[in-house]
């Protein structure tokens, strides 16, 4: 990666209306609103939406990791065929958390072979903060033809690859859930409480300057992530809840320019749901 996954509001007003731009709209919650809704009530100037579940996720079930396992490609294919995405298209992705979501489809992107993805520093709310305006309507597109996709398997890790990783006590997992979550205090949705043994609490939204807002430098991102462990050499290898915002650690990382760090796909969803797994409690990583 040679350019910064970051966009700032001027760079995207500048470009958004070149035919080259596509804006992507991926505002999602765990619980209370939808995202659709979101969209339809405003935002950015042409600017398209793709549903965390529907389009950057498979549907949960038997042999499959997690509660948003990864795409299939046809499905990703068309999702971004969908929205007129060609292989020579810089996609910006945005929400309204800081990037939680956003860096979903910038790591998929990445995944399936096309490092085209960008995030809109600050998000929605960055737009709005410049002076611009949002809009209601949804842009009309001619669907292209869908992307050729080939999967980096080799950017993913499953259940007994981290299993594998927390026995030998190699490489360095980071969980990127709110630190009441890996404590184990609350559990709103999955299993258990608690978190993978070994695991270091790194919750994604230390990755920002506050809630929602712009992320980190550079440097303080690399500063931060040294302080938890990562090296040049050393695996990393980050989860949250189903795979989705540990994506922005991974984003976090490349900004800092640790490129390396791989995705546990089915993360504490599918962990937590394995009794024969252990579960750490507390602050501490074991």
């Amino acid at each position: 990666m040679t350019e910064s996954p970051l966009v700032t509001p001027d760079w995207l007003a500048e470009r958004h209306e070149d035919g080259h731009t596509v804006v992507v709209d991926v505002r999602w919650y765990l619980q209370g609103k939808r995202g659709i809704d979101e969209y339809r009530t405003g935002h950015l100037p042409g600017a398209h939406f793709l549903d965390v579940e529907g389009d950057l996720s498979s549907a949960p079930g038997p042999g499959r990791p997690g509660r948003h396992p990864l795409p299939s490609a046809e499905t990703f294919a068309r999702a971004l065929a969908r929205i007129g995405v060609r292989a020579d298209s810089v996609v910006v992705a945005y929400d309204d958390t800081g990037g939680a979501t956003a860096a979903r489809l910038w790591w998929l992107l990445r995944y399936f072979g096309h490092d085209i993805g960008r995030v809109l520093d600050g998000g929605i709310q960055a737009w709005v903060a410049s002076g611009r305006a949002l809009e209601t309507a949804t842009p009309e597109v001619s669907h292209t033809p869908p992307l050729q996709l080939v999967t980096r398997p080799e950017l993913v890790v499953d259940k007994s690859r981290v299993r594998e990783m927390t026995e030998r006590r190699e490489g360095l997992l980071l969980d990127a859930r709110a630190a009441e979550r890996y404590e184990g205090k609350v559990e709103p949705i999955d299993a258990r409480p608690g978190h993978i043994p070994g695991a270091k609490s790194a919750p994604f939204a230390a990755n920002l300057t506050g809630p929602g807002g712009r992320f980190l430098s550079g440097d303080e991102l690399a500063r931060r992530y040294a302080a938890l462990g990562v090296e040049t050499k050393r695996p990393v290898v980050a989860y949250c809840g189903s795979g989705v915002t540990a994506c922005h650690d991974i984003l976090a990382l490349a900004i800092a320019r640790h490129e390396n760090a791989l995705l546990y796909e089915g993360s504490w969803s599918e962990w937590a749901a394995d009794a024969t797994l252990p579960a750490a409690l507390g602050k501490d990583p074991v």
